[in-house]
């Protein structure tokens, strides 16, 4: 694992660490890989339930480094996109642990996440346009379906940033934190690892699969998904320890 990506494992939660504060973690290929490298880390190994993506320095992401660019280099992972997940995440729940800014490319890496905790004075936009590009690692295709489509497309229109309160009044983040936003998002992780793996994974692959279902096609489709949930060792193991008013022995199948 290359020294701009860190790693760290918490009580079954992966830590990635985008580790360039001297460039305020822009995104560089070195850094790419190692994201999709502990991507498949993440849903490889059964003992990790939730992965937590964050920046060192006080900065989440803020973007490609253009340097990398002005030298041909392009932080992305093929299959994967940039920044090595914004194109295939991982099936198991990813949560974004936003400081400063998630500009950019760093705003679409934060929104290919599931759930975000930023912190108060964290800022976000797609300023692309301010420099002649587009937010072509998904900014402009996936930033309407979490917001409305107007303030989207104001947002990539304007380049123009919006704070913390904006965002979670948009749905755009799930909490703010007055501290750290990695302690708010391992606080959270924890409240996931807790559920039952396959359960918690399964649900995340009907929320994100369905949309683009037909209608009289979903239950049909979902039932095929979420049929080994309910014939799994877990269901039965959930439904034993509620009865016994103790914690369940989760084993993931």
């Amino acid at each position: 694992m290359s020294e701009e990506l860190l790693t760290e494992v918490r009580d079954g939660v992966l830590i990635v660490t985008i580790n360039r504060p001297e460039a305020k973690n822009a995104m560089n290929q070195a850094a790419a890989e190692g994201i999709a490298a502990a991507m498949d880390r993440l849903d490889a190994e059964d003992d990790l339930r939730v992965g937590v993506l964050t920046g060192a320095g006080g900065t989440f992401c803020s973007g490609m480094d253009l340097k990398g660019f002005l030298r041909g280099e392009r932080p992305t992972v093929e299959g994967r996109g940039f920044g090595g997940v914004v194109q295939a995440p991982p099936k198991k729940p990813l949560i974004a642990a936003v400081e400063g800014y998630a500009l950019a490319g760093g705003l679409e890496l934060m929104i290919a996440c599931d759930l975000v905790v930023a912190h108060k004075d964290a800022k976000f936009g797609i300023p692309e346009a301010k420099r002649g590009l587009v937010a072509a690692a998904g900014g402009v295709m996936m930033l309407p379906d979490q917001i409305p489509e107007r303030i989207a497309m104001e947002l990539a229109l304007t380049g123009d940033f919006i704070g913390a309160e904006r965002a979670y009044e948009l749905g755009l983040i799930n909490r703010i934190s007055d501290g750290p936003a990695l302690e708010g998002a391992l606080e959270l992780a924890t409240a996931i690892a807790a559920n039952g793996p396959l359960a918690v994974r399964i649900s995340k692959a009907v929320m994100k699969e369905s949309r683009g279902w037909p209608m009289e096609e979903r239950y049909d489709r979902q039932g095929k998904l979420i049929a080994p949930v309910f014939m799994s060792e877990d269901a039965r193991e959930g439904a034993a320890a509620f009865a016994e008013k103790r914690k369940p022995n989760w084993k993931g199948k």
